[in-house]
């Protein structure tokens, strides 16, 4: 991964995830999602959403409104 990507959000339910990554994404910052669970049982691990450094205080403010938990 690129430098100044910033971890935005963990959850370890894909939809939560992808749900945090279209609101930002509709909100125009960039979001990336990083699968970190088993591939054999996604029960172990978590999917991260990333974002880039400098959109970090926007994509914050946005998930407050949203009311998306950190």
């Amino acid at each position: 991964m690129e430098k100044n990507w910033v971890k935005i959000f963990t959850s370890n339910n894909y939809y939560q995830a992808e749900i945090t990554k279209q609101v930002l994404i509709e909100n125009e910052i960039g979001a990336v999602l990083l699968n970190r669970q088993a591939s054999s049982h996604h029960s172990f691990g978590n999917i991260e959403v990333y974002i880039h450094q400098e959109d970090f205080s926007r994509a914050i403010e946005l998930m407050v409104m949203n009311q998306i938990t950190l």
